[in-house]
């Protein structure tokens, strides 16, 4: 799909998909959050405007919960998040996971087994709602935000509660290449992407599972159909979700393929592109 760029007028496709429109999914870093500075005021009253508007706005991350908890008490944000890309849904006001979708155990052992030798240097973290463990290979730039177990692999797999996502570091391989070799290695026996093309980092969810898959669940859950939902991204983690959606924006300063699976591009997250958008789709309802 080619995008659109964005219109100071509203398009056809807008004003048809905003008489109807029910829920914002957005992912956060890099789409409403900038890469140096906190969440705008501008993106902040435009979600506000959304909830009292009756549409609820709904983060889609790959975050975990305890890194997405307190972004959502400064946005005003309630009700449920997708996590995890997609492996968790945690509930903002009972503080109670809803849903998970974690990766068989013997399976987390199959993309480890496969993947060392296919990205020499590897390493491994896992990450469960109990905590974030790790290979002392796997080196950290920040507080993982629980106490982390540094272990060898199979360690780090000894009573493990249920992992909900695999993150794999290979320095000096960008990670463009290390989804390409991981999809190549893995196929269909997880999901494979990435949120950070500079890194070199990928995150493996359970076959199946994406921000797309889970979204869908969570709108579900309200009545709301992907006609009903307008999606917010900018990394290959997003994909599935632009696709999904009733109608998508990619970041115009987004991953190129996150730009292609988009309905659209809205300005860059440091101009506040999705309260850009946001503002135009609020102001065709109110007419």
């Amino acid at each position: 799909m080619t995008s659109e760029p964005l219109a100071a007028p509203l398009t056809d496709a807008e004003r048809e998909f905003a008489r109807g429109w029910k829920l914002v999914a957005t992912d956060l870093d890099g789409t409403v959050i900038p890469r140096d500075r906190p969440v705008s005021a501008r993106t902040l009253a435009a979600f506000a405007a959304c909830e009292r508007a009756g549409i609820p706005v709904v983060p889609v991350t790959g975050r975990p919960p305890r890194w997405v908890t307190p972004l959502a008490a400064e946005a005003g944000l309630r009700g449920q998040v997708v996590c995890a890309n997609g492996a968790i849904v945690f509930d903002l006001d009972s503080e109670e996971f809803v849903r998970q979708h974690p990766i068989p155990v013997d399976v987390v052992r199959e993309v480890a087994a496969r993947l060392r030798p296919a990205l020499p240097g590897i390493g491994f973290a896992l990450e469960s709602i109990e905590g974030f463990r790790r290979e002392d290979a796997y080196t950290t730039r920040f507080d993982s935000g629980l106490e982390e177990r540094v272990a060898p692999f199979g360690e780090l797999l000894r009573d493990a509660p249920p992992i909900v996502k695999i993150l794999a570091k290979c320095p000096g391989t960008l990670s463009d290449e290390m989804v390409a070799i991981a999809s190549r290695e893995l196929g269909d026996l997880v999901n494979v992407t990435h949120s950070n093309a500079a890194d070199s980092l990928i995150e493996i969810m359970a076959a199946g599972v994406s921000k797309a898959s889970t979204l869908a669940e969570v709108a579900a859950d309200r009545g709301i159909t992907a006609e009903g939902v307008v999606a917010f991204g900018d990394m290959p983690n997003d994909l599935e979700m632009l696709r999904w959606a009733g109608r998508s924006y990619a970041m115009a300063d987004g991953h190129p393929e996150a730009l292609d699976a988009a309905d659209a591009v809205a300005p860059a997250c440091g101009d506040d592109g999705v309260a850009q958008v946001l503002e135009r789709l609020l102001s065709s309802r109110e007419r």
